[in-house]
């Protein structure tokens, strides 16, 4: 159980950055630009090899990558907004851009661009998923005061 305040803490893609990374066709991380691993607080080694969903916020509804997957392996453009998971369980916001990467006729990869989103649309995003998940998954996002004695029962019940 996370009783941290790291979960809650955001960071700001700067408006003159672009977070680039590329994955093989599994999903799997094979370059990270600076930005992304900075803003992410991995470093770059930290990140290439390991899947992409890596840092995936537990506030994304599965249904959101059910979608892009099945976009970007018809040959077209994902475009969407998505709350990423630093390592340091922070969180921080993108619109981002997933397409195939083609060469000589075949698909080789999928590369990534992402830039920052405004507090309106991150406040509006965050609803809309949270109303995905609950629908779609039956899980909902809560914070709660618990008297510490009561923590440990708790525990059992986190997912």
């Amino acid at each position: 159980m996370d009783t941290s305040f790291d979960m809650f803490i955001e960071t700001e893609v700067p408006e003159n950055q672009l977070i680039i990374s590329r994955t093989d066709l599994n999903g799997v991380i094979t370059y990270v630009n600076e930005t992304f691993a900075e803003i992410s607080g991995y470093e770059p080694e930290e990140l290439v090899g390991k899947p992409h969903n890596i840092i995936r916020h537990p506030d994304m509804p599965r249904s959101a990558f059910k979608e892009m997957w099945e976009t970007i392996q018809a040959g077209k453009t994902w475009r969407g907004y998505v709350k990423n998971l630093r390592k340091d369980r922070g969180y921080y916001w993108v619109y981002a851009e997933v397409s195939q990467v083609v060469k000589n006729g075949e698909v080789v990869e999928y590369k990534s661009i992402r830039e920052p989103v405004s507090r309106e649309k991150r406040i509006e995003m965050q609803r809309l998923y949270d109303r995905l998940r609950s629908e779609e998954e039956g899980t909902s996002r809560v914070v709660m005061y618990v008297a510490n004695d009561n923590l440990e029962a708790l525990e059992k019940y986190e997912l």
